[in-house]
């Protein structure tokens, strides 16, 4: 346990050698990563902006797109930068700091899509109390706890990945998680084994609970309502479900992933991509295109800014 990780070099083994696939994978994981941030960056800026934006279902979008952003940037750089290398490597630092950001991307994204769910519920279910219920303060409270929670726990696990002796250096992925980490130890971890189950339930399986139980009541509550409020709650909520069941399907494909080490190459790289690319790719997309708010926005930006109307001179 007194083995020292300074120096230490993780190699990946899922890149393969150089050639035309991981030139086609760099160019596919680089447009899709620039246009991930783009569309996030903008969805930011645009909730950041309009005032009209400012309530607590925007400013939780805000959010998501934040940690759409940790996750890219903890990744997805260093996929790039192996894809064109011949030694796909890290040092053990570095796979450690990648696992905690692209964990909090993980962790934050799905907590927060519970806390719109219960923002949802209460906006649909109470919606003469929604104002008192969702107040200011409340709102930062959610938030704190959101970023606080995942954070704080994810620290200790990493203190205990970090801390386990390691004898092994090859990882058969195109970047860190926790299980391919703790795996390069030399001995059996029981109390990492243990605290990763409850980073799971606590912060995969609970919100998940949450989320469903808000939608089954909200649909107990659409059933006893006429048919406009049933379409109106229907257009509310189609943007958050798209992106929970986008999300629930991208962690579900990863822990069937990280169960099976035997898979080809080629779905080694789906499954990396489609976890750390799509859903911070799609979530600005499902909502632009279904929210009429950012709809509205987007296209008052486009013709206030990027195609203005030339100015009329009356002779």
């Amino acid at each position: 346990m007194n083995q020292t990780v300074l120096n230490i070099t993780i190699f990946f083994t899922a890149y393969g050698p150089p050639g035309a696939l991981n030139y086609g994978v760099f160019f596919l994981t680089f447009l899709l990563f620039v246009i991930t941030i783009f569309a996030n960056l903008t969805l930011m800026l645009i909730i950041y902006f309009e005032s009209s934006l400012h309530r607590p279902m925007y400013i939780f979008l805000f959010n998501l797109a934040v940690y759409g952003l940790v996750g890219c940037l903890s990744v997805c750089p260093m996929i790039m930068d192996n894809l064109l290398k011949d030694i796909k490597d890290i040092s053990h630092e570095g796979c450690i700091l990648q696992v905690f950001f692209s964990s909090v991307y993980a962790t934050c994204s799905y907590i927060n899509l519970a806390v719109m769910a219960f923002d949802r519920y209460v906006s649909i279910c109470k919606a003469l109390q929604y104002h008192s219920i969702m107040t200011p303060s409340k709102v930062k409270v959610l938030l704190a706890l959101v970023y606080f929670i995942p954070i704080t726990s994810l620290s200790f696990q990493m203190y205990i990945t970090a801390r386990l002796p390691v004898c092994r250096y090859n990882i058969n992925k195109l970047f860190c998680d926790n299980l391919a980490v703790v795996k390069l130890s030399c001995v059996e971890s029981v109390l990492s084994n243990v605290y990763g189950i409850f980073i799971i339930v606590s912060q995969v399986v609970l919100p998940f609970v949450l989320v469903v139980l808000s939608y089954v009541k909200i649909l107990l509550v659409c059933l006893r309502t006429s048919k406009e409020s049933r379409k109106k709650a229907l257009n509310t909520c189609t943007p958050h479900l798209i992106t929970f069941i986008n999300f629930s399907a991208a962690i579900l494909f990863s822990v069937v992933y990280n169960r099976y080490s035997t898979v080809t190459r080629e779905v080694n790289v789906l499954i990396s991509v489609q976890f750390i690319l799509f859903p911070p790719l799609l979530h600005p997309i499902i909502y632009g295109i279904r929210t009429k708010e950012i709809r509205t926005c987007i296209s008052k930006m486009i013709r206030t800014h990027i195609f203005p109307k030339p100015p009329i001179f009356l002779i």
